[in-house]
């Protein structure tokens, strides 16, 4: 029997390349919705209640609504919404998290997909905080720019459609100044980090990819390390995980937000200055790949136990 998948949200964009990715499965079965049926709440619910596994690409308190609606022991949600992201009954499905977390996902019920800002900032600091290299009362800032499509169908529009009021022609906008990003709780959570860190997202004008940067004084480390120790350390603990890619040696002068666009990798870079002991941790993945649709199915993958 194939596997039933249900998307709750199936028009959006991070619905549509899930979609997209499950071409590459065999043994799956969609269900679909109509038009007029995809906000029918009776309808959601059945649709949920009929699945094997069923993602959850919606606003958070839709989200929240449609984990309700679970009545069936048989079924398992993989949650791209912020909602369950710290909840504790809810798995957060970063399989590279530690050497035991895939283990954790393949059993889960209900698995949070971890957020596109927060994949990049975790995989950079929760094994240097682990080891004590970053301190976990560390003040941590991070600066971070997206793709315009991780602001979803209303961002692409003012962005493509020359016809829109509120078209965007800016190259570079910063946003979330307030500080007070809905990310925030889980980078801290996650990163393993005693304080809230500064968090500046901006959005550029590409369709996909990401950057994350996260700058470090070695003179406050724990462990006061050269960025060849702190490289080789992150290339050991990501050495079984085919999709985080630890780029050793590298001299890089410059990193292009959009490099990974169209992957499910994640690349990650120690830079920098050794002589003024200033390090640059910095990530690079695509928004949309390892940040939010190849996540969610690669977490199906591995509940399915393929």
């Amino acid at each position: 029997m194939p596997t039933t998948i249900f998307i709750d949200g199936q028009a959006g964009t991070t619905a549509l390349q899930i979609r997209e990715r499950l071409a590459a499965f065999d043994d799956v079965e969609l269900l679909l919705l109509d038009e007029a049926e995809r906000k029918d709440p009776v309808r959601r619910r059945d649709a949920i209640n009929d699945a094997d596994v069923a993602f959850l690409c919606l606003p958070d308190a839709a989200a929240i609504e449609a984990a309700s609606f679970v009545s069936s022991d048989r079924v398992r949600l993989i949650d791209a919404s912020t909602a369950h992201r710290v909840h504790p009954d809810w798995v957060y499905g970063l399989p590279e998290y530690t050497p035991d977390w895939t283990g954790r996902i393949a059993d889960a019920r209900r698995v949070s997909n971890p957020g596109c800002y927060p994949t990049g900032c975790i995989l950079l600091l929760a094994p240097l905080v682990r080891a004590g290299v970053i301190p976990g009362d560390y003040p941590v800032s991070i600066f971070a720019v997206s793709g315009y499509t991780g602001g979803g169908r209303s961002m692409i529009e003012r962005f493509e459609d020359p016809n829109r009021e509120d078209r965007l022609d800016t190259p570079h906008r910063l946003y979330g100044l307030d500080l007070s990003h809905k990310h925030v709780p889980e980078i801290q959570k996650y990163a393993l980090l005693e304080r809230r860190p500064i968090f500046v997202p901006s959005v550029g004008r590409f369709p996909q990819g990401m950057s994350v940067t996260i700058p470090i004084n070695g003179e406050y480390l724990g462990k006061p390390l050269k960025r060849i120790e702190i490289e080789e350390m992150l290339a050991e603990y990501y050495a079984g995980y085919p999709h985080v890619i630890v780029e050793t040696g590298t001299e890089a002068t410059h990193l292009d937000a959009d490099a990974l666009a169209g992957s499910d990798d994640i690349k990650l870079y120690v830079l920098g200055n050794d002589e003024r002991d200033h390090i640059l941790l910095c990530a690079v993945l695509d928004n949309l790949g390892k940040g939010a649709s190849g996540a969610a199915v690669q977490n199906l993958g591995i509940m399915l136990g393929l």
